[in-house]
């Protein structure tokens, strides 16, 4: 029995100790209830979640769960964080993306919460790096860091950039940001290169003459955006990040100064705990690289954190307010030294003023009102995590030796290995998307035909040419898109019949999930009234097993009597007469809506 203090707070400490052992029994009579004869940890896999690049999520996790010290933060290996105080003084850098020219929209947030600027520059893609000085009139430049992303004209871009440093008598040492070279980065975005070498001399001009200001970063945006895994996504960026510290020591920076030069760029998700885990996962990753290098105390990773493109939707968009929220969270807790929070409108166009207020202020309210920043590493120490963070963490430097195998990561982008690679993942979970197991809200589950759409002014077009970029929402949207085309040239959406067979109890279920599923590819499901005055000429029977077996083939000559073209039934495949599409959990929702608007001739 164990023996707590006798502090008057005592909870239970008359009862032994549940064990491990106990848990699983009591799991496994829960299964045998449901069909399911497994014991031991037979019970507990059956309760798993199955993640990518080979890694579960197990229903709990205890002492037994263990992981590698991860050490202290500030010191190596830095899985707690780059800097000893973390977060907690100011919190996080907020900091703003821009890709118009638009100086007031600039000052309006460093006057409302922001403390550093994101630009993307660039001849139809960007800001004009003519633009650059009027986009920078009245920033103080020494109180607001500037991180530039100018593509292919980094050079003419950071030249700029220092000139008006000079220009405004800004002292060498006062300066701060990112030049924002990224040769690779370029590469698997356009498919263009331009030599790793060229920016050598920038970044030399950096470590000697200014240093708070960093020449490279290291985007692992274009690899999680084309879909790649989160383990996936540390490789690249640290297959990277090799390429880019070779090329610096061949031209004379020390391994110090090489590291003191790259910025490293991730994505976070919804998925609050991988992304956690990711950001832990690549600073413990990077260290080790810099231990081998010989530099272990130049091995602490300035992350700068950006809530996943990959997960905006374009319809409902309002809920990409919740989504960017979790990952901020997650971004915050995984200890990003720098965070950009997309307008929930990022897949629309350019962000009007609330949606870049929502977007400040989603940091704000998480560092000043939440008090986020006040603890370092909060998730440190959950078992859960520290086991997610080890995991991670070899699964992404197994996808390094990968690329590093392959000859390194320019040779793996040109060979067509990243790309296929990505394909790959993508390939999978594009099919948990189609078949809704991954759920998307407003768009895949609980869509809302009749939402008033959000309309913006078109973006500037990103580079293109290189890797693809994948959206959660695409197979659905295109979907959507023909039913929108429909109902312009007709003036109705595409229709199906739901018919439910018996009372509310019976059918309620199959009926609210088969609208749901309809919906999502822009067909408007009809309930009241009968078939004949419906409009449709397809039909979908919703009801129990039970009542199936009495009264579904009956049901399914009448309709086809009073014309249906096409019968659906919301269940599982059964011996059915008549019955021409079974949907159901887990069915493939994008060829079945696809395979209908065919046959409505929607196109």
């Amino acid at each position: 029995m164990t023996v707590l203090p006798d502090d008057g707070l005592a909870l239970a400490a008359e009862f032994p100790d549940a064990t491990h052992e106990q848990w699983q029994h009591l799991v496994a009579g829960v299964l045998r209830r449901s069909g399911k004869e497994v014991s031991g940890d037979a019970a507990e896999d059956a309760l798993a979640t199955v993640l990518e690049d080979g890694l579960g999520t197990r229903p709990l996790y205890t002492a037994r769960d263990a992981a590698p010290d991860p050490g202290l933060p500030g010191f190596a290996p830095f899985v707690r964080g780059g800097r000893a105080q973390g977060n907690t003084v100011g919190g996080w850098d907020v900091r703003q993306r821009h890709t118009a020219a638009d100086s007031g929209a600039v000052l309006t947030d460093l006057e409302n919460g922001v403390t550093s600027l994101w630009l993307v520059l660039g001849e139809g893609s960007g800001i004009p790096v003519s633009a650059l000085g009027r986009m920078l009139d009245g920033v103080y430049l020494d109180l607001a860091p500037v991180v530039l992303d100018a593509g292919g004209e980094v050079e003419s871009a950071a030249e700029e950039l220092l000139r008006i440093h000079q220009e405004r008598g800004l002292a060498p040492d006062a300066a701060r940001g990112n030049l924002g070279a990224d040769p690779l980065g370029y590469e698997a975005r356009t498919g263009r290169s331009y030599e790793i070498a060229a920016v050598a001399g920038l970044a030399r001009r950096c470590a000697e003459g200014y240093p708070g200001l960093r020449a490279l970063t290291v985007d692992a945006l274009p690899y999680h955006e084309a879909g790649g895994s989160a383990a996936q996504e540390l490789g690249c960026s640290l297959a990277t990040g090799v390429a880019y510290l070779r090329e610096l020591t061949e031209a004379g920076l020390s391994v110090e100064q090489a590291c003191g030069q790259l910025e490293f760029r991730y994505a976070a998700t919804a998925d609050q705990f991988l992304t956690i885990a990711k950001l832990r996962a690549a600073r413990r990753l990077w260290a080790r690289v810099a231990e081998v290098c010989g530099a272990p105390r130049a091995g602490a990773q300035l992350q700068h954190a950006v809530t996943s493109p990959v997960m905006m939707t374009r319809r409902d968009p309002w809920v990409n307010m919740l989504r960017t929220t979790i990952a901020t969270l997650a971004a915050g807790a995984g200890g990003a030294d720098a965070v950009t929070v997309l307008p929930f409108d990022h897949a629309l166009g350019l962000p009007d003023g609330f949606a870049r207020r929502i977007a400040r202020n989603t940091s704000t309210i998480l560092i000043e009102e939440s008090h986020l920043s006040r603890v370092i590493d909060p998730a440190g120490g959950s078992w859960y995590v520290e086991r997610l963070t080890d995991e991670l963490a070899h699964a992404g430097w197994e996808f390094f030796r990968t690329l590093e195998r392959a000859g390194g990561q320019a040779a793996a982008l040109r060979s067509g290995i990243v790309r296929d690679r990505l394909a790959e993942t993508w390939s999978v979970r594009g099919a948990k998307l189609a078949a809704r197991r991954e759920p998307v809200t407003g768009v895949s589950e609980f869509p809302h035909l009749a939402e008033k759409p959000v309309v913006r002014e078109p973006a500037p077009e990103p580079p293109s040419g290189g890797l693809p970029r994948v959206r959660r929402d695409e197979a659905y949207e295109a979907l959507r898109a023909r039913s929108d085309a429909h109902l312009a040239a007709t003036g109705a959406r595409p229709r199906v019949y739901l018919a439910a067979l018996g009372p509310a109890a019976a059918h309620t279920a199959r009926l609210t999930f088969a609208a749901n599923l309809f919906q999502a590819g822009g067909i408007e499901p009809v309930t009241e009234g009968g078939f004949a005055e419906s409009g449709a000429r397809e039909v979908c029977l919703c009801s129990s097993d039970a009542l199936y077996e009495e009264q579904a083939e009956a049901a399914v000559r009448e309709l086809r009597a009073a014309g249906a073209a096409h019968v659906f039934l919301a269940g599982r495949p059964g011996p059915y007469e008549g019955v021409d599409t079974y949907v159901f959990a887990g069915c493939d929702a994008v060829t079945v809506l696809a395979a209908t608007l065919d046959r409505m001739g929607v196109s």
